[in-house]
């Protein structure tokens, strides 16, 4: 196995029995052998079950649509693509030299293929309950946010229609901090709003994340208490 992976399953917290699986796994069909497309296949069923489970458990009192809509912003390309680059997936795969020259260890479409395959190969390797446990892992943050039934829109997109209802200017975000190694940041980033006088700071292992906790926090101070 190349050494760069131990860095990989230190993250996923999982060593895979079959090493040739997480080799696939990260493999794309450029690189002219064995590659990850199958592997991505069953992976895009597998994660969509275990996150559909999770939704099921977690919001028992929500509808098929809203659970639809919460598992269609969990496992779509961009949260993928997200989760890739948190785990520094790009500097894992192997890619053909073309793909390499032309930016591909960056491309979002390679990117969360490549989350899927690894989801299948956990699965080939180590059976569906770990599969599950390293995908929960994956996605704690993210489930943890998701506490509303019904705001299956992320808390941006709800904040910024809030703002557009009301007729105020859109939110502004300001990236105040970023802590960590290159594969294990944390980013600190302030959100403001015309109706409140201070700005709140959310954080998250991405940029992206951390706006969401930002505009969350706002949203629980214009919303009235329960």
């Amino acid at each position: 196995m190349p050494a760069d992976l131990d860095r990989l399953q230190q993250y996923l917290n999982y060593r895979f029995s079959d090493p040739a699986l997480a080799e696939r796994a990260v493999t794309h069909r450029s690189a002219d052998r064995e590659h990850n497309e199958r592997l991505e296949f069953l992976g895009d069923s597998i994660l969509g079950l275990l996150i559909a489970e999770a939704l099921f458990r977690r919001f028992p009192r929500a509808t098929e649509g809203e659970l639809s809509g919460m598992r269609a912003s969990l496992v779509n390309r961009e949260t993928l693509t997200e989760i890739a680059l948190e785990m520094d997936l790009g500097s894992q795969l192997t890619l053909g030299a073309g793909e390499r020259k032309s930016g591909g260890k960056k491309r979002a479409s390679i990117l969360s293929d490549a989350v899927e395959a690894l989801i299948a190969a956990i699965y080939l390797d180590a059976g569906l309950d770990k599969c599950r446990e390293t995908v929960l892992a994956l996605y704690e943050e993210r489930l943890s946010r998701m506490t509303t039934v019904g705001r299956h829109k992320d808390s941006k997109t709800a904040l910024q229609e809030r703002m557009q209802a009301r007729g105020l200017p859109l939110p502004l975000y300001e990236v105040k901090e970023i802590t960590g190694e290159a594969h294990d940041q944390t980013f600190r980033v302030a959100c403001t709003v015309a109706s409140l006088q201070e700005a709140q700071v959310g954080e998250g292992r991405s940029k992206r994340l951390a706006e969401q906790d930002a505009a969350e926090k706002i949203l629980a101070l214009l919303e009235p208490a329960p």
